[in-house]
């Protein structure tokens, strides 16, 4: 604990991020292809009953935010659920965190741009009538060759982030208030043709399909832990950052329920499932006009890459909390002229581009979630442990223990287990080449095993 505080006091990073920038950074990762796209691709498995799945995911992602921000008021420091992990579960757990976490954070950043390409595609052919050919728009497996616009806006997103921090900072800001209005709007347009007849059957796959929907869902919420990454570029961290992430998932979880039943009430599920850019597609059949898909499209074209650019940028600052435990190379905690740490967002940047480039949507969110569920639940866990072996740690959150932990477990393993056999084969494989590095690499470079001035971490 003392050697991370010591991190957060000494940090190289700027800090100019006040409770409305954090909230903007958190609701700017949040509020995205979770309700633009992945709403089209989970109504099918609840029907109606969706709305339902939404609010059963939101919860479980409550429980996990209220120990975050618990953590974070206590470890106000970069890297998220790595750097809790980290002062609270020891090393190999800590590693095995962050292992997810960079499954997490990478592959949602590719949905998200993945999501970005077809929403795209919906403004090019209302306003000029041509869309990219899906060669160059969807990946190898759908029948294409490449995503070009997926890869575009996330190396765009990176040369943000190269800028510096505090001016990604405020295009977040300006792009949160934007894509909140866009939701706004498509809510009043949608119930201006709400039937209820469309929510007829209301769950016709029983609570099966709504568990199912609710584990596809919960890729919707997992942005919210990003305001945790900016523990060493807050202002004033211990009071900001806690308020940040409930106040972020509030407002997340309010949008996603009233977006969710809207569309389905206006038009049904199998019209909101028949698009990739599903939200257009229901202002199109609810106006019977082309400009309101059109304006929604554009603002889901800013939204979309608003979260691009956060989630991006929590990536990067994870990647500098494991630098400077010496689990990867020391390169990627170096902080440029700007202060921001640029062989590491380039090196990030890169990879996430071609991974959006060649992986469809659905493949790359199941993954996301499996990743997210993971180290969501070790958060819990480590509340549990601080309050124990810390008692008298200054916290400025306390959450109910261990009622909140425990359901946030709870709640973690029971979405885990209504994913598909093959995201578990898929994040199996990921965990252990995760586990090879380490001990080939990370476990013989790590700060904690070497002896003499390099065991702490500020001089490190």
């Amino acid at each position: 604990m003392e050697q991370l505080a010591s991190e957060g006091e000494h940090t190289a990073l700027r800090r100019s991020m006040g409770l409305i920038s954090l909230i903007s950074l958190s609701v700017g990762a949040t509020l995205g292809t979770g309700i633009f796209v992945v709403l089209g691709e989970a109504a099918p498995l609840a029907g109606p009953a969706v709305v339902i799945s939404f609010a059963v995911a939101a919860l479980a992602a409550l429980f996990s935010a209220l120990s975050y921000a618990e953590l974070a008021g206590a470890v106000p420091v970069s890297g998220s659920a790595y750097s809790y992990t980290y002062a609270t579960l020891g090393e190999i757990v800590a590693w095995v965190c962050g292992w997810c976490l960079l499954l997490e954070y990478g592959v949602s950043v590719a949905a998200v741009a993945v999501g970005w390409g077809a929403y795209l595609n919906e403004f090019l052919g209302s306003t000029v009538g041509w869309r990219i050919p899906d060669a160059l728009s969807s990946a190898p497996s759908e029948g294409g060759v490449v995503n070009v616009p997926a890869a575009v806006v996330v190396l765009f997103a990176t040369v943000v982030l190269l800028d510096g921090i505090r001016e990604s900072a405020r295009v977040t800001t300006v792009t949160t208030m934007i894509k909140i209005a866009v939701l706004i709007f498509f809510v009043v347009v949608a119930v201006t043709a709400f039937n209820s007849d469309n929510l007829h059957p209301f769950a016709p796959a029983g609570v099966a399909g709504i568990s199912a929907a609710s584990s596809m869902v919960f890729f919707s919420f997992i942005g919210f832990d990003a305001a945790s990454t900016a523990g060493e570029e807050a202002k004033n961290p211990q009071r900001d950052l806690p308020r940040a992430i409930i106040i972020s998932l509030g407002i997340v979880t309010l949008m996603y329920v009233l977006v969710a039943l809207t569309a389905v009430a206006a038009v049904g599920v199998d019209d909101v499932s028949s698009s990739g850019a599903s939200l257009a597609t229901v202002l199109e059949k609810v106006t019977g006009r082309g400009w309101p898909a059109t304006i929604l499209a554009a603002g889901a074209v800013i939204a979309i890459a608003s979260v691009v650019l956060t989630v991006l940028y929590g990536q990067t600052r994870i990647l500098v909390a494991m630098s400077r435990d010496g689990l990867v190379p020391k390169v990627l905690s170096r902080v440029g002229a700007r202060r921001v740490p640029t062989i590491n967002t380039l090196l990030v940047g890169g990879l996430v581009a071609v991974l959006s480039a060649l992986i469809p949507l659905g493949e790359l969110v199941n993954a996301t979630n499996i990743g997210t569920l993971v180290s969501f639940g070790l958060v819990n866990i480590g509340v549990l442990v601080l309050r124990r072996t810390k008692p008298d740690l200054p916290r400025t959150f306390r959450t109910l223990v261990p009622v909140v932990p425990l359901l946030g477990v709870g709640m973690c393993v029971w979405l885990l287990a209504h994913l598909p056999g093959v995201t578990w084969l898929a994040f199996t494989l990921w965990s252990a080449v995760g586990l090879v590095v380490y001990f080939t690499y990370g476990r013989r470079r790590s700060v904690l095993n070497r002896p003499g001035p390099d065991a702490v971490h500020a001089d490190s």
